[in-house]
């Protein structure tokens, strides 16, 4: 058996706190066969299921079915045995207690998965994937967890890894070797298979990005003055009635956040005060928490009344409402109450540089183009390559990029050839944190952590 974390035998039950039909204790490490047997009374075989009474000591407390996996066949390449009985919290508890009362300890929270990755069952990011696909809110972001459980992304990591590898050996022959051969550090191309994996790698990074905001999901805010349709579009989007509309300006005062869905993409679409001058101190509050609100978001939708406003006012009306707001943060105007103008209405597709969209919350009309511009300036487009990203992923990846440029900058300026091959070894460390070829133990425990207890 590979080497684990320890050698325990490890227990915890397998499905969700509550009731339900089925619930499942799983067990896993040297020795589980044997507790399986002496619960069931009976021998446990490989790939096969038997149908069974479950025993503490001469007495039945549960039946239902059990599987054996033997070593180096099982998820987390152990000795398996899983129990499925019926999905009482008591009745679980029972069994749980038994297990561990033949010998087994509880699991600490990922262990299994942890298990899995040490015993080389998987990778990090496929562990990693285990966990997002269990907690993703879309069908998107459950597909991308999936390829990444699959090895998508690894597999992508792995042959920059390599490659990075083998620049980094060249260089250090030449290093112990220096009479050999020499003149590959003035051959270009040399210079132009670094300056092919840095764009690799900048393709690669972007595709995380878009698996990072798919797993993590997007805040956008909406901003506009009082009675510029911020509720009616909210309600629009999220398909129920949510906020409360009405003709009275001010009538948002405190923030309103909706989870939904745009287009497979979680989002969190965050309702704000309008915003204006008041002497209203409660309104005064709603106005500083709008404005706080947007700053922290990924997105800003400014919702523009285009009934009520002059084209000729858009532009410093715009400017105004956004005069607190960070200028690094993507913003939409979205130009509202489109079925009130006539048919010479403005068409602009930009205002301050700002990309524009034409919609009537009231009739529903325009929404399908601005959820895909929604997704665009996020820069999501999901597709059969994205995979699930996290933050860690991206971090190391701009790190192997930071190396390998420094790295090419030696070659183009003839510089020291150690400093050349170290980078090169410090970028291929950062891409084998990725999948945890080289990851501190402090980093998995981490990662691990966040994961739920029988998983």
């Amino acid at each position: 058996m590979s080497a684990g974390l320890t050698d325990d035998v490890i227990a915890a039950v397998a499905t969700p706190a509550g009731q339900g039909g089925v619930g499942i204790v799983r067990v896993s490490g040297a020795g589980a066969q044997v507790i399986g047997q002496t619960i069931c009374q009976k021998k446990l075989l490989p790939k096969t299921i038997i149908y069974t009474k479950f025993y503490s000591q001469n007495e039945v407390i549960d039946q239902g079915i059990v599987l054996f996996f033997q070593d180096g066949a099982s998820f987390t390449g152990e000795e398996v045995v899983e129990f499925h009985g019926h999905g009482s919290p008591v009745v679980l508890q029972r069994l749980l207690d038994t297990v561990c009362h033949q010998g087994a300890r509880l699991a600490q929270p990922g262990e299994f998965s942890q298990r899995a990755f040490l015993n080389g069952k998987i990778d990090l990011t496929q562990a990693e994937a285990i966990a997002d696909l269990i907690s993703s809110t879309s069908v998107a972001a459950s597909k991308a967890a999936m390829r990444s459980l699959q090895g998508v992304f690894s597999q992508q990591i792995n042959q920059l890894a390599e490659s990075t590898a083998q620049l980094r050996m060249r260089v250090e022959a030449c290093i112990d070797f220096p009479d050999e051969d020499i003149e590959f550090l003035q051959d270009i191309e040399f210079e132009q298979k670094i300056s092919q994996l840095i764009a690799q790698l900048e393709h690669l990074y972007r595709e995380c990005q878009q698996g990072q905001r798919l797993n993590d999901g997007a805040a956008i805010a909406m901003l506009g003055a009082p009675n510029a349709g911020k509720s009616s579009l909210l309600n629009c989007l999220s398909g129920e009635e949510t906020a409360i509309v009405t003709d009275i300006p001010g009538t948002t005062r405190d923030l309103l956040k909706v989870d939904l869905l745009v287009k497979g993409m979680a989002v969190r679409l965050v309702d704000t005060a309008g915003l204006r001058d008041s002497d209203d101190e409660i309104e005064k509050i709603g106005v500083a928490k709008a404005i706080k609100q947007a700053k922290l978001a990924d997105l800003i939708l400014v919702i523009i009344d285009a009934d009520q406003l002059p084209p000729d006012e858009w532009e410093k009306h715009i400017s105004g409402l956004l005069i607190s707001i960070e200028p690094d943060i993507p913003i939409i105007i979205v130009m509202n109450k489109v079925d009130l103008l006539g048919p010479d209405r403005p068409v602009n597709s930009h205002i301050n540089e700002y990309p524009v969209f034409w919609i009537s919350a009231k009739q529903s009309s325009g929404l399908e183009q601005l959820k895909d511009g929604i997704l665009q300036i996020l820069g999501v487009t999901p597709s059969e390559t994205i995979f699930i990203a996290r933050a860690r992923h991206l971090e190391a990846l701009d790190d192997a990029l930071h190396h390998l440029m420094l790295s090419r900058k030696e070659i183009i300026g003839h510089q020291a050839i150690e400093i050349m091959a170290e980078e090169l070894n410090l970028a291929h460390q950062s891409l084998g944190e990725i999948v945890g070829a080289v990851t501190p133990d402090d980093l998995l425990g981490r990662i691990f952590s966040e994961f739920c207890i029988g998983k």
